[in-house]
């Protein structure tokens, strides 16, 4: 067991009651789990707000609490109170005393931006494994801890989570750590409390503004900039217009890496590659590192995730031979990922969600002039049904057939969401049919799929599952394109 004090070493604050030389036996923020001997960390939330509940944690015993505003508390306390300025942020320097600062044990890399953290995170877990290191991940899909796979609730995991987590992986034995840092995580102050190894930017485009989220596209590019000032050495796509602006202030070494000239890490010369059902795109490597570069995954995003691993893993001195063939090898589920059903026609699953990241997508793949580009796609219920009218008419003007069907309808009516595309879908003169069952739906883009044609399963991506009603559903689309094949005996 720590101290308080022992636990609040690296933060500013006042005493108002009791000692710090109290040990403690847990450190709880969530009030339903308050015991006796705990230190309660005050935490104000969208809902609720743990200030409201220090009394309780009086009267429960609790060894300490934490707090960042005024509470009304028994006059008979033994109680120690603590007020710092802001309980999340203290909520994280806490947690990693509490677990022993796990992070100074491991090499930890952060990646930020609106695309590309998923992929480039299992791009760099892929070459680092093929170069011998032990690699975990923490991330959108899911956090891995050797063989330990754990869904992810949250992008970046609150700051507790976090350190419980680098705590596991020091534990097990692993080398370094790989994980997504959201706008929101870093807004919160979930990744304080140690300093990142390498902190990289993607890009930046809006997102993420509204309720709940960021008031505005200035506050969620401070917000990404924040990384800058809590990593060692930067690594930053020289080609995105905010660049700049994201890295204003920062506290590190930087590095670039892009298609322009003066970037450290340079793509140039990039080829589309299309062979048998299979597309991707290969390009050369200049500047810091040289190397050709082959890629299973189409376009010049594609280039941009793969760029930002070669740089990541040249910091760590992996050789290019092995670069190259992680790269090749390389799969992340539900991000681009092309399922083989025909040699005639490429089929690929994707979780372009919103109207921004359709479109990425679909002109992206008009690069490679299918035959005809086909989009499979529906609208999560009891979302924005702005979102439905722009990705219906995002995919009318890009695909040449779409083939409107549910997503996540949640507790409102597939047939309503579906209307809704159909009404952006109206404004161009794309074609369309409307199938709501999501497996019938696949099964007739495969079944009229043509020579050439490219099929964009959009959306659901690593998903396993469709909710309805507030259930949860199991629906694997790769298990619904191989009981489709093995149905019609393709």
């Amino acid at each position: 067991m720590k101290s308080i004090s022992e636990l609040l070493k690296k933060l500013d604050y006042s005493v108002l009651r009791g000692t710090t030389n109290k040990k403690i036996t847990k450190v709880i923020y969530d009030s339903r789990k308050i015991e006796e001997g705990c230190l309660f960390i005050c935490l104000k939330g969208a809902i609720f707000n743990g200030h409201d509940f220090a009394a309780e944690a009086c009267e429960k015993k609790a060894g300490g609490i934490v707090i960042c505003e005024d509470v009304i508390l028994p006059e008979n306390t033994d109680t120690t109170v603590i007020r710092v300025a802001d309980t999340r942020y203290a909520l994280a320097f806490i947690s990693a005393a509490y677990f022993d600062h796990p992070a100074e044990k491991l090499k930890v890399i952060g990646i930020t931006g609106t695309k590309g953290k998923t992929t480039t995170t299992y791009l760099v877990k892929s070459i680092l494994e093929h170069a011998g290191y032990k690699v975990g991940l923490i991330g959108t899909i899911e956090t891995i801890i050797g063989d330990t796979r754990i869904p992810a609730n949250n992008t970046t995991p609150e700051s507790y989570i976090l350190q419980e987590t680098f705590r596991k992986m020091a534990d097990a034995g692993l080398d370094c750590v790989v994980m997504e840092v959201s706008s929101q995580g870093l807004m919160l102050h979930r990744t304080q409390g140690f300093t990142f190894d390498f902190g990289i930017f993607t890009n930046l485009e809006p997102d993420h503004i509204g309720p709940n989220e960021h008031a505005s596209f200035e506050e969620y590019l401070a917000c990404k900039g924040l990384l800058f000032k809590q990593c060692r050495v930067g690594i930053v796509n020289a080609d995105d217009k905010h660049c700049s602006e994201v890295v204003k202030g920062h506290t590190c070494r930087l590095l670039t890496y892009g298609m322009d000239q003066d970037a450290d890490y340079r793509a140039t010369d990039m080829q589309l590659e299309r062979e048998e059902g299979h597309i991707g795109v290969s390009f050369t490597v200049e500047g810091k590192a040289n190397m050709q570069v082959m890629i299973p995954t189409p376009g010049r995003f594609s280039v941009y995730n793969a760029l930002t691993a070669v740089a990541i893993c040249d910091q760590f001195g992996v050789k290019k031979e092995i670069v190259a063939k992680a790269l090749l090898q390389a799969r992340v589920k539900g991000r681009i990922e092309l399922v083989k059903v025909s040699d005639a026609f490429t089929v690929m699953i994707d979780y372009a969600h919103n109207a921004m990241a359709l479109k990425s997508l679909l002109t992206t793949l008009k690069e490679y002039q299918p035959n005809r580009l086909v989009c499979v796609f529906g609208c999560g219920g009891n979302r924005s049904r702005q979102r439905r009218f722009e990705m219906g008419e995002v995919s009318g003007r890009l695909a040449d057939f779409t083939i409107i069907t549910s997503d996540n309808p949640r507790f409102e009516e597939p047939a309503a969401i579906m209307e809704d595309i159909e009404t952006g879908m109206k404004k161009t003169c794309g074609n369309y049919i409307k199938i709501e069952d999501r497996k019938e739906a696949i099964r007739y883009a495969i079944c009229h799929g043509q020579p050439g044609d490219i099929i964009v399963l959009a959306g659901k991506g690593h998903e396993d599952y469709q909710e309805i009603k507030g259930v949860k559903y199991p629906m694997d689309e790769r298990v619904l394109i191989a009981q489709i094949m093995e149905e019609e005996h393709l």
